[in-house]
């Protein structure tokens, strides 16, 4: 199973950090030829080295998601490079804490953007390139897609929003053979929550309170998630569409606390 996408061609986005980076790096292990999505020229060269040192073929290209007609170029690009493709993963997202009072629409409008319009439109573009190669979807969501929260209101919104889009298109997509699923991380350690302005020791200190709210007791790692994409997107799950799969140290099976 080490090389089980030998030949398959795949666009992660999010590639410059965190799950995306993971699952790019994973894949390239895997074997497949990967286009790296971000908005981070030199994140986008370092991780298109990272794949190429380990043997992998890397294409990069940055872009901004949200636009739609950047996220036509980022499959086309990919298709004209490798000539075809096979998985989309759609790990790019955006959180910023936010209560129903306090949440700005300017603040709606930017997680919702990145979150699901950008999926949906990515989708929409790679679906008939999919359909060639009886090809499938991850799209990354999270707890927080399958339970409330409070004070991310937005985020919550758009991840549940992930989570439905997944089961239509794999409902729809099923009579051309393609599987779309959907994984539903926990607390992972990445850039999402200091880049939506937590400090370095707020940081800490959630990492901390963390462990108390995951019952096995601990945060998860992006290559745990990456795995898990793997296996979403290789022959193993070949008879697995519409899933949303929580991988999150139980977080899901709590009570909020």
């Amino acid at each position: 199973m080490e090389k089980e996408l030998e030949g398959k061609v795949a666009v992660v986005t999010g590639a410059t950090s965190g799950i995306g980076r993971a699952t790019a790096l994973r894949f390239a292990e895997a074997g497949a030829r990967v286009a790296v999505i971000g908005r981070n020229a030199q994140a986008l060269k370092e991780v298109a080295g990272e794949i190429e040192m380990a043997g992998g073929q890397a294409h990069t290209i940055r872009a901004d998601v949200t636009v739609q007609p950047i996220a036509r170029r980022v499959v086309s690009q990919t298709v004209e490079r490798f000539g075809g493709l096979d998985v989309l993963v759609n790990a790019a997202g955006h959180l910023l804490s936010g209560t129903i009072e306090t949440t700005t629409l300017a603040e709606w409008d930017a997680m919702l953007n990145v979150n699901l319009r950008a999926v949906f439109n990515l989708m929409q573009q790679a679906v008939p390139h999919l359909a060639e190669r009886k090809g499938n979807i991850v799209n990354v969501s999270s707890v927080t897609g399958l339970r409330s929260f409070p004070g991310v209101l937005a985020y919550c919104v758009s991840k549940a929003g992930v989570d439905q889009l997944t089961r239509c298109a794999a409902l729809e997509l099923a009579p051309k053979g393609v599987r779309v699923n959907a994984v539903n991380p926990g607390v992972v350690v990445t850039e999402i929550h200091r880049r939506g302005g937590m400090s370095h020791k707020e940081y800490k200190a959630f990492l901390e309170r963390s462990k108390e709210t995951h019952p096995l007791g601990r945060v998860g790692q992006p290559y745990e998630i990456a795995e898990l994409i793997l296996y979403l997107a290789s022959p193993r799950a070949s008879w697995v569409t519409g899933a949303t799969y929580s991988i999150d140290g139980g977080r899901a099976q709590t009570c909020a606390r």
